[in-house]
């Protein structure tokens, strides 16, 4: 039985501003916005003043209120309130993924405690339905694999990098112009936001719960002119690519890296902000989606079907945790990386199980071979101080 939604919205960003356009097209009478939060007093925005409140509480004391949305920046803040608003027997739709990847297991079980809707679809790929087909379609045991590029801000640069001969510095610089990249791009550009996405596409891919802290993430801001010419004398494009599959029957692996992509792949053509998730299984081979992976309306729809969802009374019933033998977490695949770096130095952090292939020059020296992915994990906090470069060759090493 359908049920009416009285929302309660933390946040009036870009995201939260695309719902709100939405929920105006759409005109439910199911649906409605009694009360938007925001922190900040004097910050102009598109409605008029009175429309806000200053106080967490006028939503999370509300009784009315039987749905928050949760769409704020500040990740501490959005796991309080998203706790809060569960414990006292509300909805929750977010889109906070830094949040949600540090947080599923907590907050899942507090759903389920108290009988409510946990829902977070915008959270992984925008507006590409990711979650919700690895929940509903994807529900059995024979998933494969999930990979794909998972931030349309590095995806971007990264376009203008192979597509129009700019520099890293030059895309950068567009992106942030244009909105699709921060003042401070770490976020996007060293890998982490792929990586929470990636944290809670493998939870629903496989029913594995990883911390980020466990999982390799490294990103593109090292790419080098050097780089580049390598991977175009070979006919491929370097994407930021996001990754999970398995190792064997009951163990699978995931890591977030930069990745040599050929033709033949899927991934090869997904460019600008656009986000694009290969899913592959035992028999259906593989699945592509393409679609928008941020921006207020794209972000906001996905923001839209869970609140609708919600409506028709629907939960995530994470089956494939609680109806399959569990997958462990095995970090010591063996991946074949490229490793470009200057001096000779930094390759005593670096363990190669065999060298595929090795170049020495004056200006470019580089290694492709096989590592274990648990040395990379090791070195995690290192990396980024490195002068190197590091891509997964995306060969498969049985």
């Amino acid at each position: 039985m359908k049920q009416k939604l009285v929302v309660g919205i933390f946040g009036f960003g870009v995201v939260a501003q695309g719902l709100y356009e939405a929920l105006q097209n759409i005109k439910s009478a199911d649906i409605r916005i009694k009360t938007i939060v925001v922190k900040s007093k004097t910050k102009e925005r598109t409605l008029d003043s009175k429309s806000f409140s200053f106080n967490p509480e006028d939503i999370l004391n509300d009784s009315e209120i039987n749905l928050v949305v949760e769409l704020i920046d500040d990740a501490n803040s959005a796991y309080n309130i998203v706790k809060e608003a569960l414990k006292k027997g509300k909805h929750v739709v977010s889109a906070g993924k830094k949040m949600l990847a540090e947080h599923l297991p907590e907050l899942a079980e507090l759903a389920k405690i108290n009988n409510v809707s946990l829902l977070y679809e915008a959270s992984a790929c925008g507006s590409i339905p990711i979650i919700r087909n690895l929940e509903e379609y994807y529900d059995n045991d024979l998933t494969e694999s999930v990979a794909g590029i998972l931030n349309g801000s590095s995806n971007y640069i990264l376009s203008k990098i192979f597509n129009e001969n700019k520099l890293y510095s030059e895309a950068l610089k567009e992106a942030q112009d244009l909105g699709f990249a921060e003042s401070n791009p770490i976020f996007d550009v060293e890998g982490f936001d792929s990586l929470h996405k990636l944290i809670i596409i493998t939870l629903h891919s496989f029913g594995l719960y990883i911390s980020p802290s466990k999982v390799l993430n490294y990103g593109i801001s090292k790419i080098s002119a050097k780089d580049i010419e390598y991977a175009k004398e070979k006919g491929l494009k370097i994407k930021l690519v996001g990754q999970v599959f398995k190792v064997d029957n009951r163990s699978i692996t995931l890591f977030v890296l930069p990745r040599f992509v050929t033709k033949q792949k899927y991934i090869y053509n997904v460019e600008d902000h656009f986000n694009g998730v290969v899913i592959r299984g035992k028999f259906y081979d593989k699945q592509f989606m393409f679609g928008q992976g941020a921006g207020g309306l794209p972000t906001g729809s996905a923001v839209l079907s869970d609140i609708t969802a919600i409506s028709y009374n629907y939960k995530y019933e994470y089956k494939k945790q609680k109806f399959y033998e569990k997958f462990t977490y095995n970090p010591d695949k063996l991946i074949e990386i490229y490793l470009r770096y200057s001096s000779e130095k930094v390759l005593a952090y670096f363990h190669f199980e065999t060298i595929k292939e090795r170049f020495i020059s004056d200006d470019f020296n580089f290694i492709t071979g096989e590592i274990k992915l648990s040395d990379l994990i090791n070195l995690k906090e290192i990396l980024p101080k490195l002068d190197i470069f590091i891509a997964y060759t995306g060969k498969e090493i049985k």
